[in-house]
C-alpha cells in the first residue's frame, strides 16, 4: 500500500525549503485505534515530512533526483494527529548533493507543533528508478496547482 501524504505544495525555494500540507480524513486506512479515538501513526507523520523533502529534492533537481528516507537523528513528537486535521509541513535542506540529502522540518496542526525532526538523512536516488518520470512530473504540477486536477 502506498500513501500520498502531501496534498499541495504551498511555497518552495529551490535547494532550500518547501511548505505544503496534507488534509486528513476519517476515511483513510492508516488510523490507529486508541481508547480516545483514532490517531495517525507517528511514523506516518514523519513520512509526510519526508515526502515534503522528496518533493523539494524533485523540484530542485528538475525531477531528476528523489529522496528515500534512511534515518532521522532526532525526532520529537509533541501531539497527536486526529482525523480532519490539516498537517502543515515545513522542510528545509541542511545539505544536499547528487547522492544524499539532510533535512530538518516541522509538522504543525494549526498552532500546535506535532512533530519536529532534525538530521533526517535520505539517499538521493535517480527518480526514474522508482516511478515513471512523466507521472512524477504530472503529480508535481498537480501539487503545485499548475495542472488542472481531473
Amino acid at each position: 500500500m502506498r500513501f500520498h501524504l502531501i496534498d499541495q505544495i504551498d511555497d518552495w525555494e529551490s535547494g532550500a525549503r518547501l511548505r505544503g500540507h496534507k488534509v486528513t480524513t476519517a476515511d483513510e486506512p492508516y488510523w490507529s485505534p486508541t481508547p480516545h479515538g483514532p490517531v495517525m501513526p507517528g511514523a506516518l507523520v514523519l513520512e509526510a515530512l519526508a515526502q515534503a523533502g522528496t518533493w523539494l529534492l524533485l523540484l530542485s533537481t528538475g525531477y531528476k533526483r528523489r529522496a528515500a528516507l534512511a534515518s532521522a537523528a532526532n525526532v520529537r513528537w509533541h501531539d497527536e494527529v486526529l482525523p480532519g486535521d490539516v498537517l502543515d509541513l515545513d522542510v528545509r535542506f541542511v545539505s544536499f548533493d547528487e547522492t544524499a540529502v539532510t533535512l530538518d522540518g516541522t509538522v504543525r496542526v494549526g498552532d500546535r507543533t506535532v512533530l519536529e525532526a532534525t538530521g533526517v538523512m535520505c539517499a538521493a536516488l535517480a527518480s526514474d528508478q522508482l516511478e515513471d518520470p512523466a507521472d512524477t512530473e504530472l503529480m508535481g504540477r498537480q501539487l503545485l496547482r499548475t495542472e488542472v486536477l481531473r
